[in-house]
């Protein structure tokens, strides 16, 4: 047995201690662009301390075994790794660093150097993005790309809110289009972020514009991992687990200091029930004016949650073939406890490129998504915030509750149950979901290295299996009968390209020209219904049981397969038509221009076709003659201009209708007929025109850069609502106009100090301004609700909030009389406590005409900050961002208007207004809270939302990779990573991110710490 062990040990190793064996590998190190050979380079052994330099002509001679992979490394080239593979005669070109200016950047239907581009593109690459523990790729662009703003959501699988430069629609999905190896999607939630290479965002209209009307909000390229041609098979496993850990949890009031808040509204009714609970859950032995109850509702529903993910990828590629094979499982835990709350997903993917012929290339891909998400019940979060803290989580009194005692506000005389526990035990709320990529392509060259043909054909599938269940249960006053609600969701989409691509260069000129066709189709099906009254019951302990079929009655207004409301989806079947062009024309490296054109038709709305067209410029400076100014290595101005369409609006062609009227003349009964002349109206989709302008600059050996973009984005026909001024009635006609404009820089720094030390540190800022400037003749247009208004004005931001201005609080009677009129104060009952809204015109009096717009939720600035540096096989990297200049309405204080027997946060508890002065003069006093003076809308409920975070910190070590006693081992790396350790705000919330500036229930977003590994054979 010991000499089988030894054997099987041996074949084992065989392969290892052959690569291991040592030989001479020798060769030539030659610049790229200069084609002579470079002196001076380190040649060296990866993972061990052999090292050579190459001699004054650029040759080189080395120890190293078969399965090794030398480094090539000299000051002012691009560092270079190259597997030994068995080869002894290895010869090298080194590319100038140069930079990025010399990096191919994907654009649309094609690349194009980073030095040629006339339009304003960033790319974040595969490394970057793999430095964010997150389900959605996306959420690794927060700030690191100026002009996006990413929204964190930090629900369990739950995508970020994306917006590239500002909002340009009223009613239309303000996200951009993604377009993942050729095919459109919507979001990029199937993706697994590790089987990203490259994420370019094409932020103008001349670059956006070949996409046509599917581009008004901006596109984003997605480019999956290749293998590499000629390069020896590899296996990389990657993983990280970690924990989530909920940050900047709302204090809220606790017993004490809710007690003395109601004493302190003088309200009878709400200190009897202060009483009440007393005698319900006994009496304080610290205080016994208390309850002996003191309930921390977020401490009890929320705890740290676990985060993982697992990654196994096989590349490589012969002279004809690569290849990338790869699949991952991610599972992210949400912070609520007790419910089902989690996200889970499972990526496979096959990604083939082949050299079939000299004149033939072929390739697949095939990426599919299976994932199971949980959602929390936001009504927990919502009763977290307003729960009593005088209220047990538990009551054995409550005898009728089943199957759980918990405890009932609603027991001790409140009018709702106020007990979070009730959403979390009694719904499961379910997501399945399946997404399915498939990509073919063959490209043929028509004309050696000038022109080509490709066709690409894309398939997408995508599934949505929605289910929510609510259990049967008694809370001990009322029983609640369980209910099943179900809805799918099939979507088809395909995409046909065809196009042609000619390249020359004759003399200093360069021509590049696309002409191309597209075809393309989206069906979608849906079905919903619900049902009540399940029988038998349904339980956790028996899940066989949740189905419709078991439902003994049916909601009739909540069954339908043609559209559903509560979504905003509808089935459809859209066929799109597309022809394209761009020509890139370049003369000497100095002038560039370039040009796009498409014209898309469609049956989604009347005008069935729409053109786009751009134009763009560039001048490189710094390649004139006459430029010669040290320190500055490159320097490129460029402008554009593009037109974008945005056909994510519902077309709607109305006509006046007739309609019937009932009256009555002399008491007999009269059936006639009115016209209705008022109809929605859109006929077509939303357009942009943009302008850009910018420069590229490279400094000081290349080592600092600059990029520097200002736009103005004007979006016209916008789809809005309308009331005409002779027939009182809402109508949407494509009569809107709104604009977006701002400054966008990245500035960025690195070097390498020697061959073991280099450092990078950057950052961009982004400004926005955004303004409506038409609407169809009104001069504003109402949104939000009547209690908490938002208001788009003529001149003003999108859906501003607006209300009255607070500027104190009243301290004494003599105040308010020397502040409005004083019929006006005595009608309105004013006393000290009350806010003090500011008389905007004068009157004495406070009306419609003293409402002023308070914030937009819009940050006016943006800003991101990275440093980093490599010593050896240690690296360290940072990421700061931060937002300013936006506000947040605090709708949760607002809601004491509906109700008022609640709790509130601790801020607010212990600086409410006292009289005797030296109080707060921001908020009222506890009995003004109730007053209905102070709850309208005002700036009371509008706080800032600016904040300040470290977003990303990441240590990382390498090591193996080295051959030890002969045998070559694996390559390795350890990884710690702190996301979100540190925000700083002043908000009254979780989080100073809400996505649509309106804070009624938010889920939090937690700080995240992962330990990692990679193992590379």
């Amino acid at each position: 047995m010991r000499n089988l062990f030894t054997c099987l040990l041996a074949l084992f190793m065989l392969p290892f201690m052959a690569a291991g064996q040592q030989g001479r590998v020798s060769g030539k190190v030659t610049d790229a662009v200069a084609s002579g050979g470079i002196p001076g380079v380190t040649v060296m052994v990866k993972g061990a301390t052999t090292a050579t330099q190459t001699d004054a002509s650029g040759n080189y001679s080395i120890e190293a075994a078969a399965g090794d992979t030398l480094i090539f490394r000299s000051l002012g080239f691009a560092m270079q790794e190259i597997p030994v593979a068995g080869q002894t005669i290895l010869n090298v070109v080194l590319e100038d660093e140069g930079t990025e200016l010399e990096e191919v950047v994907v654009i649309g239907y094609g690349t194009q150097r980073q030095r040629d581009l006339t339009t304003a593109v960033a790319t974040v690459k595969a490394a970057d993005i793999a430095k964010t523990p997150t389900a959605t790729a996306m959420q690794s662009l927060q700030g690191r790309v100026a002009g996006v703003q990413i929204v964190s959501n930090g629900a369990p699988g739950a995508s970020p809110t994306v917006r590239l430069r500002g909002i340009g629609s009223f009613e239309g999905n303000a996200a951009p289009l993604y377009v993942v190896d050729g095919m459109f999607f919507d979001n990029i939630d199937f993706l697994n972020p590790n089987d990203i290479e490259t994420i370019s965002v094409l932020k103008d209209a001349s670059a956006s514009a070949i996409y046509g009307v599917r581009a008004g909000n901006g596109v984003v390229l997605i480019e999956t991992k290749s293998g590499a041609y000629n390069k020896p098979g590899e296996i990389v496993y990657d993983a990280y687990y970690g924990i989530q850990n909920p940050q900047n949890v709302l204090k809220m009031a606790n017993a004490q200091q809710f007690v003395q808040y109601i004493n302190g509204t003088g309200s009878a009714a709400d200190i009897a029930l202060i009483q009440n609970a007393i005698q319900r859950y006994g009496r304080s032995r610290i205080d016994p004016s208390l309850p002996d109850v003191n309930t921390d509702w977020y401490n009890e529903i929320m705890s740290p949650a676990p985060i993982q993910n697992h990654n196994l990828s096989f590349s490589g590629g012969g002279e004809s073939t690569r290849y990338s094979i790869g699949g991952s499982y991610f599972n992210q835990e949400g912070l609520l406890d007790l419910q089902r709350n989690n996200y889970r997903r499972l990526n496979f993917r096959v990604k083939v490129d082949s050299k079939v012929k000299d004149w033939l290339n072929v390739g697949g891909n095939f990426n599919v998504s299976t994932a199971r998400q949980y959602n929390g019940e936001n009504t927990a979060w919502f009763l977290a915030y307003f729960g009593v803290p005088i209220l047990p989580v538990y009551d054995d009194g409550n005898a009728s509750a089943t199957p759980v005692k918990y405890a009932n506000a609603q027991q001790i005389g409140y009018r709702s149950t106020q007990n979070p526990f009730f959403p979390l035990e009694y719904v499961d709320n379910r997501n399945h979901v399946a997404k399915l990529l498939g990509n073919f392509h063959a490209e043929v060259n028509v004309w050696e290295n000038k022109l080509k043909f490709r066709t690409q054909y894309n398939y997408g599938l995508s599934f949505v299996n929605t289910r929510r269940v609510d259990f049967a249960y008694h809370d001990g006053v009322t029983n609640h009968q369980s209910a099943i609600r179900r809805r799918n969701t099939s979507n088809y989409d395909q995409v046909w390209d065809n196009f042609l691509t000619y390249n020359d260069d004759f003399g200093k000129h360069n021509l590049n020209v696309v002409l191309g066709q597209s075809y393309r189709s989206e069906y979608s099906e849906l079905l919903f219904a619900r049902g009540t009254a399940i029988n038998p019951a349904p339980s956790r302990a028996a899940e066989q049981f949740w189905y419709l079929q078991n439902a003994t009655d049916f909601d009739l207004n909540d069954i339908g397969d043609a559209s559903d409301p509560d979504y905003n989806s509808i089935n459809a079947n859209l066929q799109f038509l597309s022809f394209f062009g761009r020509a890139a024309y370049n003369y000497d490296g100095r002038y560039l221009l370039y040009t796009t054109f498409r014209r898309d038709g469609n049956n989604k709305f009347q005008k069935t076709w729409g053109n786009f067209a751009t134009v763009g410029a560039g001048w490189v400076l710094s390649e004139e003659d006459f430029f010669d100014v040290e320190g500055i290595d490159f320097l490129k101005f460029r402008a554009s201009w593009g037109q974008l369409g945005n056909d994510a609006i519902s077309p709607s062609v109305g006509l006046p209708t007739i309609e019937e009227n009932n009256g009555a003349i002399d008491g007999t009964r009269v059936i006639g007929w009115r016209l209705n002349p008022t109809f929605d109206l859109i006929t077509q989709w939303e357009t942009t025109v943009e302008k850009n302008f910018g420069l590229d600059a490279q400094f000081l050996n290349n080592r600092l850069s600059l990029e520097a973009d200002y736009f103005i984005r004007d979006t016209r026909n916008l789809a809005v609502t309308i009331v005409p001024p002779v027939f009182p009635s809402a109508e949407r006609r494509s009569v809107g106009e709104i604009r977006n404009q701002g400054l966008e820089l990245n500035l960025n720094w690195r070097d390498d100090l020697s061959e073991d030390f280099s450092y990078n540190i950057g950052g961009n800022i982004a400004t926005l301004k955004n303004q409506v400037l038409g609407l169809g003749g009104a001069s504003g247009l109402n949104a939000g609700t009547a209690e908490f208004r938002q208001r788009s004005i003529i001149g003003q931001p999108y859906q501003a909030f607006y209300g009255y201005e607070v500027t104190g609080v009243f301290d004494s009677q003599q105040e308010i009389q020397d502040t409005y009129n004083a019929d006006f104060a005595a009608e309105r009952s004013l006393v000290p406590g009350d806010l003090i809204f500011k008389d905007q015109n004068g009157d004495g009096i406070i009306d419609d005409q003293d409402r002023v717009v308070l914030g937009s939720y819009m940050p006016d600035f943006t800003w991101g900050a990275n440093l980093g540096f490599r010593y050896k096989k240690l690296e360290f990297a940072a990421l700061l961002q931060g937002q300013t200049g936006y506000n947040i309405l605090n709708r949760k204080r607002g809601e004491m208007i509906f109700t008022n027997d609640t709790n509130i946060d601790a801020d607010l508890a212990t600086n409410l207004w006292t009289e005797g002065g030296g109080s707060s003069k921001n908020y009222p006093s506890a009995s003004g809270l109730r007053r209905a003076w102070n709850q309208v809308m005002s700036s009371y409920f509008v706080e800032e939302g600016s904040y300040f975070r470290l977003q990303n910190v990441r240590l990382s070590y390498s090591f193996l990779g080295r051959e030890i006693n002969g045998v070559t081992w694996p390559e390795a790396r350890v990884t710690l990573t702190a996301e979100r350790p540190l925000t700083v705000f002043k908000y009254n919330g979780f989080n100073p991110e809400v996505a649509n500036g309106v804070d009624r229930e938010v889920y939090p977003i937690p700080a995240i710490y992962t330990l990692g590994v990679t193992i590379k054979l």
